[in-house]
């Protein structure tokens, strides 16, 4: 069980209940019966707290929500003082049967519950509770409003069936589309219907709503089943070229059933479009070849101007002088979803009046910070909820969690999971997966219900998240309304402020005298997370208020400016799980954060400062992830965190810490770098490699002026087959592709990331590596390469790849070759193409970009050492022309500029472009 959003801490609170029951901690008779009862009578409490969860607030009985705070409330207390107990045992400081510490225990377990249970009957409660739900259940299955954007459907000719699937986060005109869609086209079949599913939509009346439309009468329907609906659905579209839209559909199983009654075998021109949030829904609807998923993009710059003016001034053919700068930050926090723009310009357009400038900067400060009321605005709000009731009950927790950062602020994915994690949030499900895939599977499902925006890397994969406006306003009222976090805005204000600070979000306010009072005055013994930035870390109350702190997170602020911050001070905060100290200038790190014995995450990134790490880290046995600088040395005995999961670029230097690596049995991830790599280490690195069953990512850097082989780690060491990345760098190679691969591709099943620096890149080795049956990204550096042909067959999974050379020759791909490759970067030389093609008959300038199905993006450098200026026009015009005839328009960059003035007789006599 984990902590969330309804029931508080009652689930990790439960599990360590059942950790006080073990023989371990020696509790008396009568004490161990007390928290047995209390165990079981919590958990009643906690399954009524989760049915709350699952209705909207403003569909709450007042003295239900009132109960259900108060039993959070409860919750949390409780856990605070069970924390407090197992640290005091963990530090052995006393005996585990201490009878005054056990007495005082029991004694306020049982004044809280019985606090907690007299407030109000958990029978009338549940009563209360179960009738709302079932009101709320009908209410969800009205239809979704009508939204806004323009698509047109194309070849209606065709006679095979087509599915459509448009997908899109809430607000950006999915519905409004498809309705303009519908009804231009449905007069071109024999029958059309339009139905809208939603949230909790049953698959039955889904069918029903589909054959009412085609003129079957609704009581010869009634007393039907499933099975007999979608019998009868078929029958009734037998032989006829039909249109079907199913609107909002929320579930893969709605959509398996409901699809049981089309037929693959209608070859009339039959068209089904559906429309999601949810981004597996839309993959699922448009499973077969002849389907396709629509991304539903938020509007560009000009076309979100254009609505918001019009709605505000519709008789101006723009924005009034002075208003400019608040209209752009406005549009800027809708980013561009219709509905957002549409409800700011409502708010400003009222009454026919055009508000003050003044006006605009509220209605801006309150965009993103669940300040804002008005009716237009709450029923955005409205409809986005529905995405968020729709959650399981830890998701919604974690998204709550969101409302502790800036609006439009990127949030590390990793760092994101972690804080979930410090927090409770994520729980064991297998013994098979660690915690914090189990928070990576939370992050992609957010991300995949369209309420968090991705943020991707350069080579597309998904490192950090964005809160869209529109969802921070609904996170951050609930967040309120809860007492989930406590925000301090940009004004200096606090958004709300109640009498007891679980988690304090301090964001960009000044360091002014009444603030600080303010602050530092409330009581922080209860404070759970924090989460600052600069120039707000001044207000912040010094680290020794914090008695019960789980995350601390000063990423970005610069300690050493703030007095008050004593980092001696951390070792006191013993239930510590998180420590963000990321790029805040320091240099030392405490001896006293050895006490931090709960500590799991500790980054100290960006803190060049930082030479070593004091010798009481080795006592942090629960330390899960440590992110340093490369620079940074590690103390001997680093091997006894045997917790480890996560190191990120740690000194190997030392052998002692390289052959401790061994004892790494949980290590997942390892990012290691070497000022030159000795016989000696080499020998200590593969042979702790090999012990390390569970690893997934591997990456290993040398910094040196020469390049220095890595022979052992490419022929002795044999991965094991959980291996997902693997990354050499800096001035480390290979002399030719590894043994591990050569051996046999097939056996690494996962390995979904392949960055490599090997000597000589042969033909043979592209055969090899298009084998690889899961590898996405390929990033290939060599000193010597011909030609290279990339054949139809392999490569099915390659998404981005990467191949330059110091002594570049010419690449070729052939019809067919990397079915999914968006990103392709390269380096030719043109002498070698050139010679390639005159021994093969071949066209030199043509590369094959253009039988690439899926191109997004190319970067080509040409080597022109040797060829003439005309030649090289040439080659950059035969480039061109395939990139342009493209079916994907993918955007390109072609490297060196050829100088303007060059004559096409000159000669380039130097591979950097000068002739």
């Amino acid at each position: 069980m984990s902590m969330d959003r309804a029931t508080g801490a009652m689930g990790s609170l439960l599990s360590k209940l059942l950790e006080l029951l073990n023989e371990e901690y020696n509790l008396q008779k009568g004490v161990k019966e007390g928290v047995r009862s209390l165990e079981e009578e919590m958990r009643s409490m906690q399954a009524v707290l989760q049915v709350v969860g699952e209705v909207p607030r403003d569909q709450l009985d007042v003295q239900v929500k009132l109960w259900a705070g108060e039993v959070r409330e409860l919750s949390f207390d409780m856990e605070d003082v069970v924390d407090k107990f197992l640290v005091h045992v963990d530090d052995d400081s006393e005996s585990a049967a201490n009878s005054n510490k056990l007495t005082q225990l029991t004694e306020k377990f049982a004044g809280l519950f019985t606090k907690g249970k007299g407030r109000h009957g958990i029978s009338v409660a549940i009563k209360v509770i179960n009738k709302q739900v079932q009101e709320v259940a009908k209410r969800r299955a009205r239809k979704r409003e009508e939204l806004m954007k323009l698509l047109s459907v194309r070849d209606m000719s065709k006679k095979k069936m087509k599915i459509l699937s448009i997908v899109g986060f809430v607000g950006l005109g999915k519905t409004t589309l498809v309705k303009k869609v519908y009804d231009k086209i449905k007069g071109d079949f024999d029958c059309s219907a339009f139905v809208c599913s939603g949230p909790k939509a049953d698959p039955k009346k889904v069918l029903m709503d589909i054959l009412v439309h085609l003129g079957v009468y609704e009581n010869q329907l009634t007393l039907l089943d499933e099975k007999c609906l979608i019998n009868k659905l078929r029958e009734s579209l037998e032989n006829k070229r039909y249109l079907i839209v199913i609107d909002d559909i929320w579930d893969e199983t709605l959509w398996r059933v409901v699809n049981c009654a089309f037929s693959n075998s209608n070859n009339l021109g039959s068209r089904i479009i559906t429309t999601t949030r949810i981004i597996s829904v839309s993959k699922l609807c448009s499973s077969s070849a002849n389907d396709s998923v629509y991304q539903m993009q938020p509007l560009n710059d000009d076309d979100s101007e254009s609505l918001f003016y019009k709605r505000i001034f519709p008789h101006e053919s723009g924005c009034p002088y002075g208003l400019e700068e608040a209209s752009i930050a406005i549009l800027n926090k809708c980013g561009g979803v219709p509905l957002a723009i549409l409800t700011a310009a409502s708010l400003l357009a009222s009454n026919q009046q055009i508000k003050t400038k003044d006006q605009w900067h509220v209605l801006l400060q309150s965009i993103g910070h669940g300040l804002t009321e008005d009716p237009h605005t709450n029923e955005m709000l409205r409809i986005v909820s529905f995405s968020y009731f729709d959650l399981p009950s830890y998701l919604k927790t974690c998204l709550l969690y969101l409302s502790m950062f800036l609006d439009d602020q990127e949030i590390g994915k990793d760092r994101l999971i972690w804080m979930w994690i410090a927090e409770s949030f994520v729980q064991y499900q297998t013994a098979k997966s660690s915690l914090f895939e189990i928070g990576e599977t939370y992050f992609n499902e957010l991300v995949n219900r369209s309420l968090i925006q991705p943020v991707y890397d350069y080579r597309g994969i998904v490192c950090a998240c964005r809160v869209h406006a529109i969802v921070l306003d609904l996170i951050c009222g609930l967040s309120s309304e809860e007492n989930f976090a406590t925000m301090l805005n940009g004004t200096g204000d606090m958004m709300y402020c109640p009498t007891t600070i679980r988690r304090l979000s301090l964001q960009n306010a000044r360091k002014e005298e009444h603030q600080t009072t303010r602050i530092r005055s409330m009581s922080m013994s209860q404070l759970r997370s924090v989460v600052t930035s600069e120039p707000a870390i001044g207000v912040m109350p010094p680290f020794s208020s914090f008695a019960v702190l789980r995350v601390l997170d000063l990423t970005g602020c610069d300690v050493s400016r703030h007095n008050h911050l004593n980092l001696r001070e951390l070792g006191r905060l013993l239930h510590l799980r998180y420590l963000g100290l990321s790029t805040t200038g320091i240099s030392d790190v405490p001896e006293e954060v050895g006490k931090l014995q709960f500590l799991q995450v500790l980054d100290l990134r960006q803190n060049l400062g930082i030479k070593e790490l004091p010798s009481s880290v080795t006592q942090l046995r629960r330390l899960m992830c440590l992110l340093v600088d490369c620079c940074c040395k590690l103390p001997d005995g680093f091997g006894n965190l045997t917790s480890m999961e996560v190191l990120q670029e740690i000194c190997g230097d030392s052998r002692n810490v390289v052959e401790e690596l061994g004892n790494m049995e949980r290590l997942r991830k390892l990012n290691i770098w070497f000022n030159g790599l000795s016989l000696k280490l080499e020998v200590a690195l593969v042979e702790s490699l090999v012990k390390l069953s569970k690893i997934q990512s591997v990456e290993v850097g040398i910094r040196s002026d020469d390049l220095e082989s890595m022979y052992l780690l490419g022929e002795r060491w044999v991965p094991p087959r959980s291996l997902r990345e693997f990354s050499i760098i800096g001035s480390a190679k290979f002399s030719r592709l590894p043994a591990w691969i050569r051996r046999n591709p097939l056996r690494l099943s996962v390995l979904s990331q392949l960055n490599i620096f090997v000597e000589e890149l042969r033909q043979e080795d592209m055969g090899l590596l298009a084998w690889l049956p899961a590898l996405c990204i390929l990033e290939l550096w060599t000193l010597h390469q011909r030609l290279l042909v990339v054949a139809a067959d392999g490569f099915c999974c390659l998404t981005y790849l990467t191949l330059f050379s110091d002594s570049p020759g010419q690449v070729v791909f052939q019809p067919g070759a990397l079915p999914r490759a968006e990103q392709v970067a390269l380096r030719i030389g043109l002498r070698v193409a050139k010679e390639e093609a005159a021994r093969n008959s071949g066209d030199w300038f043509d590369l094959g970009m253009g039988s690439l199905p899926s191109l997004r993006n190319v970067d080509v450098e040409f080597d022109y050492l040797g060829m003439t200026v005309r030649e090289a026009k040439q080659a950059e015009a035969a480039l061109e022309n395939a990139l342009r005839a493209h079916s994907n328009c993918p955007t390109f960059r072609i490297l060196p500029e050829i100088p303007e003035g060059a004559h096409d007789d000159d000669v380039y006599i130097e591979d950097d472009g000068s002739e």
